[in-house]
């Protein structure tokens, strides 16, 4: 059995290799019956079965007809025609792209082929009987191939391109290379042969038509006259016969910049000014020299090459490293020269070697500089001055003649003061036109040891033009101070001391400070020369010792001694004076030590006398007795309150003037608890020691005074305190007692019960109380006629 395949007219007619195998297939495969072909041969040639001889199918791509397109036939030497034979197509396509008639085995195309999506497709087809559908011929494998035509164009991929060339190139220099992709068959025909050429952007550049690169075709082609240049390059298949495909890119060519042209400034002469005050640095003008090249090659450094300003001014260049900035190098003076000239050259930074015949790449030009006048202050012959000067130099020396001028051309005049912040005491005084500056006041190192004053200059015609300079006057040491006992006016000696004994050692101090240092010469008064009891020793170290002549101390006898010491210093003139040292007589153990001297020595302190006791003691019962006349309920400040609840109550009497618990006497003694808090002052109350201030002498409350003084600001301040507290109750401190008073002339002095009456109180029973309370009765009495008087 043999099976036949037939190829379309159409391939048959454009194939002629495809037509030639055909004449060569043996007649079964041209669709003829093998028993019509061999009717006349022998009957001993037998036909030998042939399965697929040929397994490939040609068809062109891209097939436009309105009829699907027959692609070939398949056909079993089994099939008599009567259609018992099924034929089957699988594969790649099958079905959608390819269909079988599956009685005749006829296969055509149903969908338009394009070989640059698929090249060929692989079948497998197969007969089989209709009715059992049981294989005749084992399945056989066969290929479609498209076979391409010309229908793709070339294509630019990555156009639009930018390239760029050195300017003044070579002609033939390479820009860039151009590639053109085509989507045909480069193994068939010239379908994908490309060429390239240039449609726009002669004389200036070509392209080779094989490789595409497109090259320099005109010499010095100039940055500075056209910078870019637009080239259209075209590539076209078939070899660039007529009826090729075509496609056209854009490349876009810039000439980069090379240092092919020198700076030129375009001026040749620069004027410019600055104002003779510019401080060093400051910029006067810029300069450029002017460069048509670009980048790199346009940088530019300057220099001051001549002129007599090259040592006062200075060039720099500025970030971008194009333009020249002149500025001041040193201090201008109009008067002194009004104007400079400059020469300074601009060169480029970066050259090409290969370029150096275009040169030279500098330019010169010239630079006027004028200084503007400018009104300036006066200037002093010196920014400070020194002076040393004694500090007995008598009043009206005259310690320096300051100087200052007027530097402007006006040369006007000048008037000196002294600056008075600097001078608040006025020790000095300056003559306003001379500017002689000269003592008022006595001085004392001492005191002031240095002064620095500063001296003012202004201008007669400008006030606003004022220069200073400071002036440094040190005072120096005159020996005008006597030297005196330091540390101890005071010393003891024991009764049992024997003679000789070291009592005491005592130094000097002189505020004085002469240049080889102090040195004190001690001895004792002239009046004392002859002291009996003790006798004074120069250690000849700035020190001196205090000993005993005779034993047999007594307190019984001598309880103090008073000796005289006569100190003098050692520098011209001489200083002296007397300190007189107190030794007191005092009971000491075996070792020396003080167990008790004589009673002054523990007697009451200087700033608390007896008298100021006895005032407190007044002070205090006159504040009892005003309590009692205070007739306003007590401020509490929880209205429930229960009075009582303050009331402390003992089982016996107070000691009276014995009892101290009310007051702390050892906090009157010191004067720092003498503060208050001011505030808001009472509504309710009056302070009632108004009338104590008609006898007692008034002191600042805050004040840190000594003796009556303290204990009256202190006793003052705790009233102050109290009227203040609007939660305290009205009266300082109070204790208070079931029974107080019995057995006394003066009776109760308790003010629980005062508030209940209405009516005033009578005091003449004090005068009847002895004479420690006439002065209370008198002061107390006097407050109440001056009540009666203001009423």
């Amino acid at each position: 059995m043999g099976d036949r395949l037939h190829l379309p007219a159409v391939a048959s007619t454009l194939l002629p290799l495809a037509l030639g195998i055909l004449t060569l297939l043996p007649h079964s495969l041209q669709g003829k019956p093998a028993e019509e072909e061999n009717a006349g041969s022998s009957a001993l040639l037998q036909r030998v079965k042939r399965g697929w001889v040929w397994n490939q199918f040609f068809v062109l791509e891209e097939y436009t007809g309105l009829e699907p397109l027959y692609i070939g036939k398949l056909h079993s030497d089994m099939d008599k025609g009567d259609g018992s034979i099924k034929y089957i197509l699988t594969g790649e396509g099958a079905g959608t792209t390819f269909t079988i008639d599956d009685s005749t085995g006829d296969i055509h195309a149903i969908q338009r082929l394009d070989r640059e999506v698929k090249a060929q497709y692989i079948l497998r087809a197969q007969a089989r009987n209709r009715l059992t559908d049981r294989p005749l011929e084992p399945e056989s494998e066969f290929i479609v191939k498209i076979q391409d035509i010309n229908d793709n164009e070339p294509r630019f991929l990555d156009g639009p391109y930018q390239a760029s060339v050195p300017e003044m190139s070579k002609i033939g220099t390479s820009v860039i290379q151009l590639t053109a992709t085509d989507a045909d068959d480069p193994t068939y025909g010239n379908s994908a042969r490309v060429v390239y050429s240039i449609l726009e952007g002669q004389p200036y550049f070509s392209v080779d038509a094989k490789t595409g690169v497109v090259r320099v075709s005109l010499a010095d082609m100039d940055r500075e006259t056209r910078e870019n240049y637009t080239v259209v390059i075209q590539a076209k298949d078939m070899g660039g016969q007529l009826g090729g495909l075509a496609g056209t890119t854009t490349v876009n060519i810039t000439l980069s910049d090379i240092n092919d042209n020198p700076p030129m400034f375009d001026q040749r002469l620069y004027q410019m000014s600055v104002p003779e005050s510019a401080p060093v640095g400051s910029v006067v003008g810029r300069i450029w020299a002017k460069d048509r090249d670009i980048g790199v090659n346009a940088e530019m450094k300057y220099s001051i090459i001549d002129g007599d300003g090259r040592d006062t001014f200075d060039i720099s260049t500025d970030p971008t490293n194009l333009f020249g900035i002149i500025s001041v190098k040193k201090p201008l003076d109009f008067e002194t020269k009004p104007s400079y000239t400059l020469k300074v050259e601009g060169a480029n930074i970066h050259l090409d070697p290969s370029l150096r015949h275009r040169g030279p790449f500098k330019d010169v030009t010239i630079v006027h500089v004028s200084v503007e006048d400018v009104d300036e202050p006066p200037l002093f012959d010196s920014p400070a001055y020194y002076i040393e000067l004694p500090e007995d130099a008598e009043i009206g020396t005259v310690l320096k003649t300051v100087s200052a001028r007027d530097p402007d051309a006006a040369n006007n005049t000048v008037r000196y003061s002294i600056e008075r912040s600097t001078d608040p005491e006025k020790y000095f005084y300056i003559e306003i036109t001379s500017g002689s500056l000269m003592t008022v006041r006595s001085l004392d190192r001492e005191e002031i040891g240095w002064h620095n004053i500063t001296v003012l200059a202004m201008e007669m015609n400008n006030p606003t033009q004022i220069a200073s300079a400071s002036v440094a006057v040190r005072i120096l040491d005159v020996n005008d101070n006597p030297p005196s006992l330091t540390h101890y006016l005071e010393a003891y000696v024991c009764e049992n001391a024997k003679a000789g004994q070291l009592i005491q050692t005592v130094t000097a101090v002189d505020p004085d400070e002469p240049l080889g240092g102090q040195h004190f010469y001690y001895s004792l008064a002239p009046e004392a020369a002859s002291n009996p009891n003790f006798t004074l020793r120069d250690n000849q170290d700035n020190t001196a010792w205090i000993l005993t002549r005779r034993g047999g101390w007594s307190q019984q006898d001598q309880t103090v001694f008073y000796l005289p010491i006569f100190i003098s210093d050692g520098e011209q003139p001489v200083q002296t004076s007397t300190s007189t040292l107190t030794i007191r007589v005092c009971s000491c153990d075996q070792e020396g030590n003080v167990m008790s001297c004589n009673a002054e020595a523990y007697s009451l302190p200087a700033s608390l006398s007896r008298g100021a006791l006895i005032a407190i003691l007044a002070l205090m019962i006159l504040l009892m007795l005003s309590l009692r006349t205070h007739r306003k309920k007590p401020y509490l400040c929880d209205e429930e309150e229960n009075v009582h609840e303050n009331i402390v109550r003992y089982d016996d009497e107070g000691g009276g003037e014995e009892d101290t618990e009310a007051f702390d006497i050892a906090a009157m003694w010191n004067p720092r608890e003498a503060h208050h808090h001011l505030g808001k002052m009472r509504q309710d109350m009056l302070p009632e020691i108004e009338s104590l201030s008609r006898y007692v002498p008034q002191a600042c409350v805050m004040g840190g005074g000594s003796g009556d003084s303290n204990v009256h600001g202190y006793v003052l301040a705790k009233l102050l305190e109290a009227d203040v507290d609007p939660c305290a109750p009205p009266y300082d401190s109070l204790q208070t007692y079931a029974y107080e008073g019995e057995g006394s002339v003066a009776e109760s002095l308790s003010s629980l019960q005062s508030g209940t009456s209405n009516t005033d109180h009578e005091y003449d029973y004090l005068n009847d109380w002895g004479p420690r309370f006439k002065k209370l009765a008198e002061m107390y009495g006097v407050k109440r006629e001056t009540k009666t008087s203001e009423k």
